[in-house]
């Protein structure tokens, strides 16, 4: 086992932001990964659980222990009783690290008040025989005064030459370019770590390495507007979605309307004095044409106006926070500017962000090659998304998106464009799509493809005749069915123009399926069209088919799905041991319902004899060793289950919302399965980061089939 300990050369680096994506990039490896932190440091306002851990707990879904309080080790220590504390402390990390690949230990914050932080952290990495990673963040510093610290730090651990200690991971790494302007984002971040490796005696000799380093990204420090009102201690006007908007930029409002309209982007909070209505309707107008602001903040305690409140009541049926404080304008500014920057434990959407952002900027292949190969490869939900969108980005395929003008779809797009994970197809008129990303905020890059669906309609009519020629079909006809984009993508598939079809943002289900019945039809070798959902439990993903297409298969076309669920599974990196699920197990019952299962079984297993299929069981013993053992014990499937196939809808429906809500457990899909060429469903209220993933899903789908 591998232990890796991370002390920060300072207050403010960072800490906990590495730990997370050092988790993160580990497990992206399929290494089995524990942390643990050793003592707790509780920062001012924090009165729950020690923050570290509890993030690490939520994000990564693992289990570590308790720290031990700050006074009872100040206790110890004053005591004299160090060797003590280590005794206590390698018996909890001994306990968590069973059974890991790897453990990440965080050390101690040094502060004014814990200036003993550097002489704690060197004993507590020698103890568990750990080897040290230094986490520091250049902040203001020269890159002397910089070389300086970390060459302080590194004798404090052995010096550079010391094999137990490898190298710094920078955090928070901004440059300036040669005429002093900044220089942010990946170009700061790599032209910062040329100039520190040229500069810096610890590394030119190779012992001391620059692991990681990190690009400041104001996004990823963005509140949500419920963290500024709970802040404040802010009355809460209108809480529309501030669980949802984040703030990246304050703005006071002094200035006359005029001078502040092109102020009103998305994610700013408009702070002004509650009498100012002016500013109020015009905050109140930018939100009701689109533009997602974070919030309005009235000051110095003076209530707005009932009617001009009356006035906006669109904007904030619209989602637009408003929250007011007994402040004053500078008072007010004052404590926005010392609001704590770290990650509330609570934010499962900003920790995740972090985690995929530190991870992407960590030396992964250095890493990985440090630990070896995992003792059993582990698939988790961090390595099955990394998978996902590393596998769509090397298949390079081209995806239409017939609700090209979709807010959620453009974002989706733009972040799949971005990170090479698809070249997507916008249909949809460009002007509606530039609008639609100013609204949003966000950049259109030039290469996006966006084509105008009045522009390429009329080449469509004829190939769509003879497509359908034994139905009927004529060109006028043709015409007006291909008025719906849906069709009109479906076409483009159909004539192999792009690779896949995503669709479902503001589309039933029956509208994606549809028209790929008609124009794409079904795989050879099948008879119908299922579908699957990916369900990343915290340990593991599981397959759960048919839970959006089929309302009642016979046994036959149950069958069918079980297969298909299989090589969908399979095609994911999934080792499919497929459950065929009803309220009986084995021969315990009897009924039309669990009959079909047991003969769905039956003609499954004949079809496919290479794939463990068994069934009828109960869902308990399909995942539960322990049930599975008692209920069915020659059973090849039971109590170890990766493909769960329900009776019908109503159960597989039902079951997996259950345990999406339940479990707090992510849900990728609904994959469509059975047709020659890939079309995918989305669900109605799919955020952004879902229609991302199914993208991913239809690339590799149109990768790995082969119609």
């Amino acid at each position: 086992m591998h232990t890796f300990f991370i002390a920060p050369t300072g207050f403010g680096v960072g800490l906990t932001s590495i730990s997370l994506g050092l988790i993160r990039a580990l497990q992206r490896a399929g290494l089995k990964v524990g942390f643990y932190k050793p003592i707790a440091q509780p920062q001012p306002g924090d009165d729950g659980p020690e923050r570290s851990s509890e993030l690490v707990a939520r994000t990564h879904g693992l289990k570590p222990p308790t720290p031990m309080p700050l006074s009872k080790v100040e206790r110890m220590l004053g005591d004299g009783l160090l060797d003590e504390l280590l005794e206590n402390i390698i018996r909890e990390f001994q306990a968590t690290a069973e059974g890991q690949d790897v453990m990440i230990v965080e050390g101690m914050v040094p502060t004014r008040h814990v200036s003993y932080a550097a002489r704690v952290n060197f004993h507590l990495s020698k103890s568990i025989d750990a080897e040290v990673i230094l986490v520091s963040a250049p902040e203001n510093e020269t890159l002397n005064e910089l070389s300086d610290r970390l060459d302080i730090q590194a004798q404090l651990f052995g010096g550079p030459h010391d094999p137990q200690l490898l190298g710094v991971i920078l955090n928070k790494v901004r440059d300036i370019d040669e005429e002093g302007r900044p220089l942010e984002g990946e170009a700061g971040a790599q032209r910062y770590a040329q100039r520190l490796r040229e500069h810096s005696p610890l590394m030119r000799n190779g012992d001391f390495r620059l692991l990681g380093c990190i690009p400041w990204q104001d996004d990823l420090n963005a509140p949500r507007t419920r963290d500024v009102a709970e802040l404040l201690n802010a009355g809460v006007i209108n809480a529309g979605e501030y669980e949802q908007r984040r703030v990246q930029k304050i703005i006071l409002c002094a200035p006359s309307v005029p001078n502040i309209v092109h102020l009103l982007k998305p994610g700013v909070l408009v702070v002004v004095p509650g009498d100012r209505d002016d500013v109020i309707l015009a905050t109140c107008l930018a939100a009701m044409n689109g533009v997602p602001l974070a919030g309005l903040l009235l000051c110095s305690g003076l209530a707005p106006d009932a009617r001009i409140m009356e006035l906006c009541r669109s904007a904030l049926q619209g989602g637009l926070p408003v929250l007011s404080v007994n402040t004053g304008s500078f008072d007010t500014a004052g404590d926005l500017t010392g609001m704590n920057k770290e990650i509330p434990v609570d934010d499962r959407e900003r920790s995740e962000r972090v985690s995929e952002y530190v991870a992407g900027h960590i030396d992964f292949d250095w890493l990985r090659q440090r630990c070896g190969a995992p003792h059993e490869p582990r698939l988790s939900p961090p390595v099955f998304r990394y998978q996902l969108t590393q596998r769509a980005a090397q298949a390079h395929k081209r995806i239409v998106l017939p609700e090209g003008s979709e807010p959620r779809t453009v974002q989706a797009a733009v972040i799949c464009h971005a990170r090479g994970i698809a070249r997507c197809v916008l249909l949809a008129k460009p002007d509606d799509v530039r609008a639609v990303a100013q609204m949003l905020g966000i950049a259109l890059p030039e290469d996006l493809e966006i084509i105008d669906p009045d522009q390429v309609r009329s080449r469509y009519v004829e190939p769509m005749v003879a497509q359908r020629k034994g139905k009927n079909l004529n060109a006028p006809m043709a015409e007006q069915q291909l008025e719906d984009n849906v069709v009109l993508g479906t076409m483009m598939l159909a004539l192999d123009e792009v690779d896949g079809l995503v669709s479902g943002a503001i589309h039933t289900t029956a509208n994606t399926i549809r028209p790929a019945l008609q124009l794409i039809k079904t795989s050879p070798g099948y008879n119908l069209v299922s579908s699957v959902f990916f369900m990343l439990l915290p340990d593991q993903v599981l397959v759960y088919g048919d839970c959006a297409v089929n309302p009642d298969p016979s046994a036959s076309d149950l069958a069918e799905i079980a297969v298909q669920s299989a090589e969908s599974a399979q095609a994911f990196g999934i080792t499919p041991r497929v459950a065929m699920i009803s309220y009986s197990t084995g021969e315990s019952g009897s009924g039309a319902d669990v009959d079909k299962v047991r003969e769905a079984t039956r003609i499954a297993q004949e079809k496919r004899p290479d794939l463990l299929i068994d069934g009828p069981l109960q869902y308990d013993a399909a995942a539960i060793a322990s049930v599975g053992q008692l209920k069915s014990p020659d059973s090849p499937v039971a109590g170890r289950a990766t493909v769960y196939v329900f009776p019908d809808l109503n159960t597989g429906n039902t079951t997996y919302k259950a345990v999406q809500r339940s479990a707090n457990c992510i849900s990728i899909g609904p994959m469509l399965q059975g047709l020659r060429k890939p079309v995918n469903d989305l669900s109605r209220g799919a955020l952004v980061e879902d229609i991302v993933y199914t993208i991913a899903l239809t690339a590799i789908q149109a990768d790995t089939q082969h119609p």
